[in-house]
């Protein structure tokens, strides 16, 4: 039986068992610090630094370190949440999020990040690439236009045999998520509902089945991101 340890998050006491990382331990005890690659059930990555926290004075990711007793860590200050405004920013920059157009509109982590923080105009001048769309599977869309490189889709949508639908391609500037062809192709209904559950913004959408919840009725329209844990 593991043990229960003690330390704290912005001066508030947080109690969990020994090995938990800082967001789980967070999450346990009401406490709200915010990801977009993390994923209840994967192996964290900490790829997105959404979740960049402060430990004896030093940056680290929430969801990638364990808490320790009598740790202090830092998190819902004006610094870190600058950054983390910063990042919100930086992706909307560098892909290409027409929310009113997107059918993930009010289930979108990453839009309702935007709200959260408050980002009006970036601080960081429009990219506006063009990339590709993959619509060859029968049972999704993959916009690569709204991929962040998460990693979520890789991390959870497998086959029986536990192999990827989803994997990195090429490096640098062009690395992006692609999916199998040939499993696309073989993909269940279930898969690809998931697979868009799974990804936070709306670069992976399940054919044929636009708007079952209409917006005004979605997950972030009514109540803000982070208002569940810390309700």
């Amino acid at each position: 039986m593991s043990e229960t340890i003690e330390f704290k998050i912005d001066g508030r006491k947080i109690v969990a068992e020994e090995g938990k990382t800082i967001v789980e331990a967070a999450k346990i005890n009401g406490v709200y610090i915010p990801t977009l690659c993390n994923f209840e059930g994967a192996k964290p990555k900490g790829c997105c630094r959404m979740c960049t926290i402060k430990v004896n004075n030093r940056f680290m990711t929430a969801c990638t370190i364990p808490g320790a007793a009598g740790m202090e860590v830092e998190s819902n200050s004006e610094e870190l949440n600058d950054i983390r405004k910063g990042i919100v920013e930086l992706l909307f920059v560098t892909g290409n999020h027409f929310c009113p157009s997107c059918e993930k509109s009010g289930n979108c982590e990453l839009q309702a990040l935007a709200y959260r923080y408050q980002m009006m105009v970036p601080r960081f001048p429009y990219v506006f690439p063009q990339k590709g769309i993959d619509a060859s599977s029968p049972k999704i869309i993959k916009d690569q236009n709204r991929c962040i490189l998460c990693q979520r889709c890789m991390k959870t949508i497998k086959d029986e045999k536990g192999r990827n639908y989803f994997a990195y391609q090429n490096r640098g500037s062009k690395l992006a998520v692609v999916l199998d062809e040939k499993m696309g192709k073989e993909m269940s209904d279930e898969l690809a509902a998931l697979a868009m559950e799974n990804c936070p913004v709306g670069s992976i959408i399940y054919k044929e089945n636009g708007f079952k919840k209409p917006i005004g009725k979605r997950k972030y329209d009514k109540r803000p991101i982070g208002n569940e844990i810390e309700a």
